[in-house]
């Protein structure tokens, strides 16, 4: 199994303002290819340009895997309905014009898709009731509501205590997943054309870079991330409780301290370094859902067995 060589996680952003991208992107970057192991945190970057930067990276090191916090697709009705047999065909949709004609709030010459709600928008009823369950994917459900049902696993459920379960059709209001997801399509399929594999689309390669999803509040667990004294608390107890934080330099502690973006990349960055043995093992799904929704990865995810497709 080939060791990996470097770990990014990107804190993202669905900002439309360049100003806005700079300050919110943060990327969390482990390197090992010294003398010993490196850890940075970094923004200042527009989405344009955290591609090329990452291109550029995977050029120096193809042995690396990438995360990032956005949903990667959407749930697998809403691919067919618009005849995507693949999620590289839906990016490509989006990336065309689509997310921000979905994204818009008014459009004169296209009638507004009522099922990308939130501020000013209400939650259209399809997505009510019975239909609730219409609006996740998958692994959004298995994540964020199935572990506080009964069977469900305690130690997820408490990590997404008092967090309201949201859904790429929600683009407006407070923690809103979906604008950053369809901003992120058109960057992931420029990665994807560029060399990089998608899991669990592909298989990881000891060869070529990985991206994989990502959901920060899975690497966090419970805490106030948006209040300063909280996040500093948080640090400073993991710092003399986990070895992994014990050797982090106080300029990225301070970095962390003063920014949520900032406290969420770094966080995330040393999950993917504790677990970072898993990543060379990922392989691919041939669940048809899951071929068209993807797969969020937390530490010791498991894809669901299905039988190759006879040719």
């Amino acid at each position: 199994m080939t060791p990996v060589d470097r770990l990014i996680a990107i804190d993202w952003s669905g900002r439309i303002d360049v100003s806005g991208q700079r300050r919110h992107i943060w990327a969390g970057i482990w390197t090992n290819t010294g003398s010993k192991p490196t850890l940075q945190l970094e923004a200042g970057r527009t989405r344009d340009e955290v591609a090329d930067w990452l291109i550029e990276l995977a050029k120096k090191t193809p042995r690396m895997v990438v995360s990032i916090d956005c949903c990667f697709s959407f749930p697998a009705w809403f691919l067919a309905e618009h005849g995507c047999t693949t999620v590289f065909e839906f990016w490509q949709k989006a990336a065309n014009g689509l997310a921000e004609q979905w994204l818009a709030r008014e459009c004169e010459d296209v009638a507004r898709d009522e099922r990308f709600w939130g501020k000013p928008h209400k939650r259209p009823a399809q997505f009510c009731g019975a239909g609730y369950r219409n609006m996740f994917r998958s692994t959004d459900y298995d994540n964020k509501i199935a572990q506080f049902e009964a069977g469900g696993d305690p130690a997820r459920a408490a990590k997404m205590a008092g967090i309201t379960p949201k859904s790429p059709f929600q683009v407006g209001g407070s923690g809103s997943v979906g604008t950053g997801s369809l901003r992120a399509m058109p960057f992931l399929l420029r990665l994807h054309d560029a060399g990089f594999r998608v899991w669990p689309y592909e298989s990881a390669s000891a060869t070529r870079p990985l991206l994989v999803e990502m959901y920060t509040r899975l690497m966090t667990g419970p805490v106030a991330k948006s209040n300063p004294l909280a996040r500093k608390q948080y640090l400073q107890y993991r710092r003399k409780t986990d070895p992994l934080y014990s050797g982090i330099s106080r300029t990225v502690m301070h970095k962390a301290e003063a920014s949520e973006d900032a406290f969420d990349a770094l966080v995330s960055t040393l999950e993917m370094v504790r677990h970072r043995s898993e990543f060379p093992r990922l392989r691919l799904t041939y669940d048809p859902t899951l071929r068209l929704e993807g797969i969020t990865w937390r530490p010791g995810v498991t894809v669901p067995k299905s039988r190759k497709p006879v040719p």
